[in-house]
């Protein structure tokens, strides 16, 4: 897929120096990031999308951008419980 973006020269010259000469990569990057922070994205797609072959290369991928993961209090309580499942163990 090939999106274009119709800018002006001297905006394309700014968002060079702000993001580097790739912008495909930047825009590309900037799409999955905030479709990531929305929701609307997953981890497994994102993996997907970058060719990573794990979803722990696709945390480390957001976390080198800064970007926290989207983990709520739900998530943490069945993440426990599965452990104390697994592993007979008191988290």
């Amino acid at each position: 897929m090939h999106v274009i973006i119709d800018i002006s020269g001297l905006a394309e010259e700014q968002l060079r120096k702000a993001f580097g000469p790739d912008l495909d990569e930047a825009a590309r990057d900037a799409l999955l990031i905030n479709g990531y922070r929305n929701g609307r994205l997953s981890l497994g797609f994102l993996a997907e999308v970058l060719g990573l072959p794990t979803r722990l290369e696709v945390q480390e991928w957001l976390a080198a951008r800064n970007v926290p993961l989207n983990y709520d209090v739900d998530e943490l309580e069945a993440d426990r419980a599965a452990v104390r499942e697994r592993f007979h163990v008191e988290i």
